[in-house]
Parts: structure tokens; C-alpha cells; sequence
């Protein structure tokens, strides 16, 4: 199976299944000499394991690393730096009926044509619990991008939108609640409106913006991998992430070149940033922001006709533990790829000029 890897210089290639033994990755590229706070990192994995709250699955994972090998006392080595996380709270059986059954909005159908097997467990490869390993990774780039700052946050649930401006609003609010939004007051609406739809047996979806402050200008390539290239394609390898929209978006589309274009001022920077930070496909030195869609979670508590391996008309509900919106738990997952794409091209950067 091709497509493991993300990443040139600063790259990393994952494996493991949502029921194996263990899911884990390795990272190559980092350079040496780089002095890990293990700590963060773990602080990283707590906000986006299972378990963490009333409004997330229930499954119990304690989500820690234990990393193999690219670190020595503490600090990065240069050789790859390979980890495993521990599968701990797999419970199998409850994917027992759809071993023959394809379930609708899933990988389940794609997977047994494509490679005529399929591990049915959890959705095996395709699950979302692959994404853990990234935020490790993340959080690393994280620790080499000194003095970038990448914050994420829920700005909507449903039909519940944060219309604030994200330099108006409290990023500190956003671990103060489960659904790791920024505003108090949102935060309650949108937790009560997931606890509603999961009493349904029923899912939603949402979106997740994200900020990235004090990059460098010049990150980025000529044509074919421009900064918001790279960007849109880690988003949109997320699971369940359906769009990715930046700066200004599709919003821009309703202005004249008049109301959009960042004008300069002396010292390079813009008077507004409809440009999201990114011009040319190169950082210009604003701040990079940008929003992805997440769909609703597939997997619903309700029954629907769906068809079997064998073509036929068949009914199903789902079972076992699922989150009844996935944005809560996706914010680090958000600001893992952002910081895995920003740290391939600090590195690629280097190399750019004398």
C-alpha cells in the first residue's frame, strides 16, 4: 500500500491499524541537536486521544509514545526517530456485522475493491486513529518551528458559526472547553448541541480554523508545491475533511479586485490579508490563516440500507463507541499538519539561496 509517507525533508511515514497491536511512525529528516520537551508532546496526544470527554467516543486509549529510536537524552540525533503507540482498548467484536457489510460514507466498499481485503476492525488503515501518529510528528515540528505559534480552533458545529474575527477572539478559551472552541458562550451551544445529536443516535459536522503566526516570509515553491498547495493536501488527507478555504475563500469570489487586493505599506507588510498570509504560493510574513470542513462522523447509531460484498440489499445500524462530531478532537490534528508542512519548507528553505 503506496501513499504512507507525507512529506520531502522533513518527512513521516506512518503504520498500524485502529485494531492492531500497535500503530506508530518514523520521522526522518529532523535534524540533530534539537532538544525535545517530551512533556509537551504527551501534552499534545492528551487533547486528541478517545475518552476525553462526554462529547467524544469513549474508547479508552492512553495514547502514550514510546519512541525507539533518533533521540538520545532527551535530544534528536539526526538518524530516523521511530515510535509505536499502543493499541490498548480494542473491542473487535463490535464490528463483527459489518465483516461482509459495507457501511455507507466509509472506506469499507473502496478498500475490498481496490485491494480485495479489508480489515473490517475499526475500519483498520482508514480509521482516524492513523492520525494519532501525526500529531506526534507535529508536535516535533512543532518544537523545531521556534517561535511560529499554530493555533486551531472549532469555529462552528453544525449550523452553530463563530463569526468573529480570529484576531478578535480569546485563544486561551480554547482548552478551557471540550469542544475547544473560542468563546465561552459558543462553547456551551455547541456541547449541548452535540450531546443532542448523539442522543439521536446521529452525527455532524463542522469546521476547524486555524492560525499560523510569525512565519518567515518565503516558505513556499514556484507552480506545483506552493505553500497553500501543500497545506490544502495535508487538510485534505484528515479524515473526514471535505474542504479547505484560504484567507479570504470563497468569500473573496464576491468582491471586486478593488475590495480584495492587500495593499503594502512601507515595510512590506498589508493593510488587510485577503491573501491568507500566502502569495504566489510564498509566505509574504502575515499571518497564514485558513478554515477546513469537517462531514459528519459516517458511522451513526440508527439503520440504513446499505448493500453487502455480495451486491445485496441489506440492513445496518452501527455499533460500539463513535464520535458524534469529530472537530473537537481534530483541532491537534489540524495544527499537526500545518506544522509538518511548515517545517519541510523551513528546511527546504535553507537550501533555496546563498
Amino acid at each position: 500500500m503506496a501513499g504512507n509517507t507525507f512529506g520531502t525533508h522533513f518527512k513521516l511515514t506512518t503504520f498500524g491499524e485502529s485494531h492492531g497491536v500497535a500503530i506508530g511512525g518514523i520521522i526522518d529528516g529532523c535534524p540533530a541537536g534539537l532538544q525535545l520537551d517530551l512533556e509537551a508532546i504527551e501534552q499534545e496526544m492528551q487533547r486528541r486521544k478517545p475518552g476525553q470527554s462526554k462529547i467524544v467516543t469513549q474508547r479508552k486509549e492512553a495514547d502514550s509514545v514510546r519512541f525507539l529510536s533518533g533521540i538520545f537524552e532527551g535530544t534528536t540525533t539526526g538518524t530516523p526517530i521511530g515510535f509505536v503507540i499502543e493499541n490498548t482498548d480494542q473491542k473487535s467484536k463490535d464490528y463483527s456485522h459489518i465483516k461482509d457489510t459495507y457501511r455507507p460514507s466509509h472506506a469499507d466498499y473502496t478498500y475490498d475493491k481496490k485491494y480485495g481485503i479489508r480489515d473490517y476492525r475499526g475500519g483498520g488503515r482508514s480509521s482516524a486513529r492513523e492520525t494519532a501518529c501525526r500529531v506526534v510528528a507535529g508536535a516535533i515540528a512543532k518544537q523545531l518551528l521556534k517561535g511560529l505559534q499554530i493555533t486551531a480552533y472549532v469555529s462552528s458545529v453544525g449550523e452553530l458559526n463563530l463569526e468573529t474575527h480570529y484576531k478578535e477572539l480569546d485563544f486561551d478559551q480554547i482548552e478551557q472547553n471540550p469542544v475547544r472552541t473560542a468563546d465561552a458562550q459558543m462553547a456551551v451551544k455547541m456541547e449541548a448541541y452535540i450531546k443532542e445529536i448523539k442522543k439521536l443516535g446521529d452525527t455532524v459536522g463542522g469546521t476547524i480554523t486555524c492560525v499560523a503566526q510569525n512565519v518567515p516570509v518565503g516558505l513556499g515553491e514556484p507552480v506545483f508545491d506552493k505553500l497553500n498547495a501543500q497545506l490544502g493536501k495535508a487538510m485534505l488527507s484528515i479524515n473526514a475533511v471535505k474542504g479547505f478555504e484560504l484567507g479570504s475563500g470563497f468569500a473573496g469570489t464576491r468582491q471586486r479586485g478593488s475590495e480584495h487586493n492587500d495593499l503594502f505599506n512601507e515595510d512590506g507588510s498589508t493593510q488587510t490579508n485577503n491573501s491568507g498570509g500566502i502569495q504566489g504560493g510564498i509566505s509574504n510574513g502575515q499571518d497564514i490563516y485558513f478554515s477546513v470542513a469537517f462531514k459528519p462522523v459516517a458511522t451513526i447509531m440508527q439503520k440504513q440500507q446499505t448493500i453487502n460484498s455480495k451486491g445485496e440489499q441489506v440492513e445496518m445500524q452501527g455499533k460500539g463507541r463513535h464520535d458524534p462530531c469529530v472537530v473537537p478532537r481534530a483541532v491537534p490534528i489540524v495544527e499537526a499538519m500545518t506544522a509538518l508542512v511548515l517545517a519541510d519548507f523551513w528546511l527546504l528553505n535553507k537550501l533555496s539561496k546563498l
